[in-house]
């Protein structure tokens, strides 16, 4: 059974490509938290990720860096050999399924942990 779920966020916007034949492919990375820490600093693994069809269509319109986000698919190595005719072996998880993981107002707290509200939303509170 090859069977993958992370959570994290993405590290940069996806890079959206087309196949030849016609398929939409989105490849992004995700840093997914460690439960330990190395020295009492926080540790992230960073795991590439390719979605293909609508999927990729998603992803390219709704995923940008910072995003959180679960992933569910299959681990696929990869060994290819490069210019100098080093070989080289590289892991991505095909993704199956991707989600939220926060709503859209939690991804938009400011880094003190309170959410930024627009001036012109407190004149239409009713208790100001």
């Amino acid at each position: 059974m090859n069977k993958w779920i992370g959570m994290g966020r993405l590290c940069k916007d996806p890079e959206i490509s087309v196949s030849t034949s016609g398929t939409q492919i989105a490849k992004y990375s995700i840093a997914v938290d460690r439960k330990f820490k190395r020295e009492g600093q926080p540790t992230a693994d960073f795991f590439n990720c390719t979605s293909f069809g609508k999927q990729a269509d998603f992803v390219e319109k709704y995923l940008k860096k910072g995003t959180k986000v679960v992933v569910t698919g299959s681990i696929q190595m990869d060994t290819y050999t490069t210019k100098t005719g080093e070989k080289k072996t590289s892991t991505n998880v095909m993704v199956e399924d991707v989600e939220f993981a926060e709503s859209k107002s939690e991804s938009k707290k400011s880094d003190d942990g309170f959410l930024n509200i627009a001036d012109s939303i407190l004149e239409e509170l009713p208790f100001s």
